[in-house]
Order: structure tokens, then sequence, then C-alpha cells
């Protein structure tokens, strides 16, 4: 009893601090975002699958947060049937639910797959208990592997927050910042910037991160120059923008960031987690439009993901989503055109299985149907377990 009342003030606490930082959970969308007519398709190369190995050396993990089989459809449409996503031929499904509820949020979510357990809605990489667990992520780095993430959020929202922080509450912005700083995380882009430096202690932990000897950018252009070395690129204030604004930026950090792990690693590897956070958003806004931008935007960077394994012939890729958005259905489309219709019966999550898909040495091991907590472990075991 006691600790579900505890729980309840967590979640308050929550919902009361994270309120300017989680608009886009309220955001309105017109009739005519239910439907997508269609854009400018992109090529999708087919990539060879034989690898140098049976276990990978490297593992790039990406997350659609939000994404749904129905959201994979949907930019499989848009883009007049073709994905880079199908270059993943061994295909499960991953059960959501956290330890308090059906319908999972992105915090307990994000920490079943970054540290193999169930938790509480709203925790980051700490148990029912609000214990720290380490993350693969932090357990990556012991072994002397490099490691990065990447997002199309704030850096120290829930999904890429729940690999690398610990913390009792999604919305502890600031202390999740902090958290950064304890580890020896080689590479992590996305938005946040003043979580790091508008702060209400009055640090700049950007100073701090020189310090250590990071190169500390916020233009994406400076950002994908960057080879070698530690990074910090924060590429806007809190959220970065929708893809008009943004533009190719996931792509270009997820193929920046790969080349800075590829040249940091040696003979260690690396881990790496690449998080499409917008899919989500557009669930939320029941905004199809957005929904299949953002899809396209994922795929494009699940399109360089892939090249890089390609060419490696050691590097396990795995993409699935922390749960579904919007409960999404798609009632009408056209493949020549592109043109998607999407349907809705919530704004919030749902509780459905999502896909995992799978490409690389170990990527028969994603097969069939298993629990969140599942993927963390295989990916430990081919990992790190020696």
């Amino acid at each position: 009893m006691l600790k579900n009342l505890f729980i309840l003030f967590i979640l308050a606490g929550m919902a009361f601090t994270s309120f300017a930082q989680d608009a886009y959970l309220t955001a309105d969308s017109e009739d005519t975002e239910k439907t997508y007519n269609g854009g400018e398709s992109y090529k999708v190369k087919t990539f060879p699958q034989k690898f140098k190995s049976d276990k990978p050396k490297n593992i790039i993990f990406l997350i659609g947060d939000g994404m749904g089989v129905a959201q994979v459809f949907s930019g499989l449409t848009a883009n007049q049937g073709k994905l880079f996503l199908e270059n993943c031929k061994h295909i499960g499904f991953s059960k959501t639910q956290s330890a308090d509820d059906y319908i999972t949020d992105s915090a307990a979510g994000g920490t079943a797959l970054s540290c193999g357990i169930k938790t509480y809605n709203g925790a980051i990489g700490v148990n029912t208990d609000t214990l720290a667990v380490k993350t693969i992520l932090e357990e990556a780095e012991e072994k002397g592997l490099a490691t990065g993430l990447v997002s199309s959020s704030a850096i120290t929202h829930a999904t890429p927050a729940s690999f690398i922080a610990h913390q009792k509450n999604r919305g502890m912005y600031e202390e999740i910042a902090a958290d950064f700083l304890n580890t020896d995380i080689d590479v992590f882009i996305g938005g946040g910037i003043q979580h790091f430096t508008k702060r209400a202690d009055g640090k700049n932990l950007l100073v701090d991160f020189a310090k250590k000897g990071y190169q500390v950018e916020s233009d994406i252009d400076k950002i994908k120059k960057v080879k070698k070395g530690k990074l910090v690129g924060l590429t806007a204030d809190v959220h970065t923008a929708r893809i008009a604004e943004r533009g190719d930026m996931l792509p270009v950090a997820t193929e920046t960031a790969l080349r800075i792990l590829d040249n940091n690693s040696g003979d260690k590897g690396f881990f790496a987690m690449i998080e499409g956070s917008q899919i989500d958003w557009g669930g939320h806004a029941n905004s199809t439009v957005y929904i299949v931008e953002e899809m396209l935007d994922f795929d494009q960077a699940i399109g360089k993901a892939l090249a890089f394994a390609a060419k490696d012939g050691e590097t396990l890729v795995v993409v699935t989503a922390d749960h579904e958005t919007g409960g999404m259905a798609i009632i009408g489309g056209d493949m020549s055109s592109g043109m998607v219709k999407g349907a809705y019966p919530t704004a919030g999550h749902s509780a459905v299985m999502v896909p995992v898909f799978s490409y690389g040495p170990g990527a028969e091991e994603f097969m069939g149907i298993m629990d969140n907590t599942e993927i963390h472990k295989k990916m430990k075991k081919l990992l790190l377990d020696n």
C-alpha cells in the first residue's frame, strides 16, 4: 500500500514538473491531418545478408517511439511500397506492459529495454523500489566498448535517459542531464541544451564536459564533421522541431555517431541507441501526416545503420518500439501515390505488441513473441557475454 502511494506521489510530481517539456501530449490536430496525401519518395537499397561472424562486435539499437505495425505500414505506403526496414528479415513481437500498468509509458518501456527489468511508469533506470539498475550502455562501457545515444527529442527525455540515467521521475530533466557526467559515453546527439545550461543549481554542465575532453557543438553542420573523440551535440533548447524545420538531423546524427563510435572503439566494439522520438508525438496528436513524416525520417536513419552494418559485417541492428501510440488504424491508402488515411481510438498509448526487426549476426535471436525485457537480455548475451 505504501509503495503504491509512493508511486502515485512520484507520478503526480512528474505530471507537474514535466508539463512544459511535454506539451506535445496535448497537441491537437486538424481533421485534414488524418490523411497524408503523398510526397516525394526516396530510393531504398537492398543490403546483403552475409556476415563475418555469428556474434556481433557492435549493436545498433533503434527505437521508434510509439511505432506499431500500422505506423510501419503507413511509412511503407507513403514511400510507395518500400522501406529500408524491409532488409530486416528476422521479425518478432514485443509485449510492452510495465510493472504497474497494462499500458506502459516511455520511461518504463525504455528501462525494460535498457535494464532488462519491469518497473513503474515514470521510472528512469530504477526498479520498483527506486534503486538504480545498471543499463546495457553502462555495462558496455565497463567492458571497454564505445557508447552513444542519438535522439530526435531532448537527449534527456524518457527513452534516451533510460539508457544512461537513474532517477525516480522522468520529469527530473536537470538531474538526468547531470547523470550523463557519471558515464564515459563517447557521443550523444539530440536536443535539451537548457537542461545542461539553464539549471536551478546555476551550473553549466557543458563546461564540465569540455573539461573532460568533449567537443561541444550545437550546429548540426559542425556536428556532422566530427570523426572521432568525444562529442556532445545538442541541437535544440529543449526538443528538436518537426521535420520541416530540423531537416535530416536524425539520419545525419546517426551516421555521425556511428562513424565516431567505429573510430573510437578499436577492437572492443560499440553499443549505440538511436531513437526516432516523434512518431509517438504524431500518435498523441492523432496526425497521420506527423506520423508518416517521422516514420520516413526514422526509416532513413535505419538505412544509415544498415549501410554501416552491411559494410562492417560484424554489426547487429535491432529495431523496435517502447510502445504503440494512438491505436493507429489505416483505413485507406494508395501505394502508387503514397496516400495514407488513418483513424485513432485514443490520443494516448495503447497496449498492443510492437514489432521487433533485426539484421546482422545474431538476428535470428529476435524472432517470435517476447517480453520487452528479453530484448535487453538477448542483446546483452550477444554483445557482452564471453
